[in-house]
Parts: structure tokens; C-alpha cells; sequence
């Protein structure tokens, strides 16, 4: 009897053991393991959906079809509204035409001392669906503000965040007052506002595997840089150097999404294709800032092409950018 009483006893211990261990551990997040498989598809279908209608329901989106510009802006209105985000619309004129920056917040009613800056924009070159460039970053965007805006809800974090679709990015109106980050970023110098940190969404959707795939400008390409474009790419400038590594420290973490780094002098004036997105507009205007990219036309063959399309895309990876996002933002809770 005392026999089986042990090993009951021994039995139930065990088991308690067991309970108590899983309790402390089963529910944590293990570094590198950064959502569960069901929320990684919910994503992935996010993103999918997002794209679908960006370049296949609404199509092309450059400044020459105007009523697609205002269909874009709609659709990001009522993905914002349907995850209780409230928007602003940041109305301008170009050559007749009324464009719109869509503005949402999370949490900038507390943080009236600053707020990071996630930025994307929506519109397409002329004649194309724009699929990596730029519904892929606007699908991105979306849809790391739902989960933060989950957090939110259970208090997961007291940061203030700020999304910023930008009307306007392609020419005609590139590198001129016209481009939606351009009237963003100066409108937040004049008003004193206190950005901590932009992070330019800028083609964020295209993979390639095949060695020598990759390619990079020159001095770049004579470094030992991967030469496969299964990567993200983190580029910001020397004023912007501790958030540019705080943000790789973050999406280091995400061993499923593989990460590199460059930190540029003088706001990359040396190296013109580095600024050729939205984070320049914030740089000139003395902002920290950094571009997330799949490294554009050094990796995408359909770049500014009709063949820029969604069925060339890797959702997987972009459901990548988007957990590495989760992370740098859970680092800062």
C-alpha cells in the first residue's frame, strides 16, 4: 500500500510539476517565434485581401486616373475605421487635382511629447497595377496597425504611433513640394511636432532565391552583401543611426525574416537611389528616418513595369516585415 501510495504521490507530483512549468512557459513567446501559426495566416489572408483590392478591384493608381487615387484613399479609410482607428484626411492640390495623405493614430492623445511615424504610400507609376511598389507597403502598413491596435486594447504598449498613407510618391510629382511625404514632413516641422522615428515603407513584397538575383549600387556591390534577395533591408542616415539600429536589433529577433543594415552619410545625397522614397522628405526636414525595403529595382525585374503584379509577390515575407514591426514596437512598450 505505501508502495502505491508513493507512486501515486510521485505520479501527482509530476503532473503538478508539469502544470506549473507549462503555465510559466507554454504561453510565452519564445525569441524568433513571434506569432502562432494561425495568427501568421491571418496575416498572410490580410495582406493577400489588401493587395487584391489595391491592384486588382481598384487597379491602377497613379495621379493620371484621379478617381483611383480617391478609391485608394477610401479603402484605407474603412480598413482604418473597421479596427476602430479614427482618420484624418491631409487635403492638397496638384495641377488642379485633390489629393489626400489619410492619417491615423494610436495612443497621440498621451504622447503629446512624440510619436513614431509609419509611412507607406499608395500611389502607383503610370500604367501599372503597382503591386510591390507600393500596394505591398500599404498592405504592410494596414495591417501592422490592426495588431497594434489589438494591443492597444489590452494595454499592451502606451507608445503613440502615427500611420501616414501618402497620396502622391511616383512622378510626375517625385522629388517636388508635391509628394505627400513632402507636405507631411514639412507641415510636422512647422507645427514643432516631435517625431521619434519614420519608418518608410517602400516595396516590401518581392523575393528572389536565385544566386546573383540581388543586386546593389556601387560601392555596395563590391561589399559582401547577400547576392539571393530573401531579405529586408534597413537603410537610414547618419543622424538616424541609433534608430536605425534599434530597429535591426528588433527585427533581428525575427529569425524567420532575415535582415541587413546600412547607414548612409550627408542623407544619402552620395548615393542618389538611396533616397528615392518618402524617408528623404523627412530626413531634409531634420526628422529621424529610415527606409524598410525589398531593395526596389536592385532585386525586382517588374519595377515601374505592367508586370507588377500581385501573383509576384511573397506574403510570406511581407508577413514577415509585419511581425518585425511587432517586435521593435514591443521592445519600446
Amino acid at each position: 500500500m505505501k508502495m502505491i501510495m508513493l507512486r501515486v504521490n510521485l505520479r501527482n507530483a509530476l503532473i503538478l510539476a508539469a502544470a506549473v512549468f507549462c503555465f510559466q512557459f507554454c504561453n510565452k513567446k519564445i525569441d524568433g517565434a513571434v506569432m502562432s501559426e494561425k495568427g501568421k495566416m491571418e496575416i498572410v489572408n490580410n495582406l493577400e485581401r489588401h493587395v487584391e483590392f489595391l491592384t486588382k478591384k481598384i487597379g491602377e493608381r497613379s495621379v493620371a486616373i484621379p478617381g483611383n487615387l480617391e478609391k485608394t484613399a477610401l479603402y484605407i479609410e474603412s480598413i482604418y475605421k473597421k479596427n476602430g482607428i479614427k482618420t484624418v484626411r491631409e487635403s492638397y492640390d496638384f495641377e488642379g487635382i485633390r489629393v489626400n495623405n489619410i492619417v491615423a493614430g494610436l495612443n497621440l492623445e498621451k504622447n503629446i511629447s512624440g510619436y513614431y511615424l509609419i509611412g507607406a504610400h499608395y500611389d502607383s507609376v503610370t500604367g501599372t497595377v503597382g503591386a510591390d511598389d507600393n500596394a505591398s507597403a500599404v498592405a504592410v502598413q494596414l495591417e501592422t496597425a490592426r495588431i497594434l491596435a489589438e494591443e492597444l486594447k489590452k494595454g499592451g504598449f502606451t507608445i503613440g504611433i502615427k500611420f501616414v498613407s501618402f497620396a502622391l510618391e511616383e512622378p510626375p510629382a517625385y522629388n517636388s513640394g508635391y509628394m505627400g511625404s513632402r507636405v507631411h514632413a514639412k507641415k510636422a516641422r512647422a507645427a514643432g511636432e516631435n517625431i521619434l522615428g519614420m519608418i518608410c515603407l517602400e516595396m516590401v513584397g518581392y523575393t528572389c532565391m536565385k544566386q546573383g538575383c540581388q543586386d546593389y549600387p556601387l560601392p555596395l556591390k563590391l561589399m559582401n552583401y547577400p547576392k539571393t534577395g530573401d531579405f529586408i533591408a534597413i537603410v537610414g542616415d547618419s543622424d538616424s543611426e541609433d534608430f536605425t539600429e534599434s530597429l535591426y536589433r528588433a527585427f533581428k529577433k525575427n529569425r524567420g525574416l532575415p535582415v541587413i543594415r546600412l547607414v548612409v552619410p550627408l542623407k544619402g545625397r552620395f548615393l542618389p537611389d538611396i533616397r528615392l522614397s518618402d524617408h528623404s522628405s523627412f530626413w531634409d526636414e531634420g526628422f529621424k528616418a529610415v527606409m524598410v525595403t525589398d531593395t526596389a529595382f536592385y532585386r525586382n525585374p517588374n519595377y515601374h513595369m505592367a508586370t507588377d503584379v500581385m501573383e509576384t509577390l511573397d506574403f510570406n515575407f511581407m508577413s514577415g516585415v509585419v511581425e518585425s514591426l511587432i517586435l521593435f514596437f514591443n521592445d519600446l512598450k
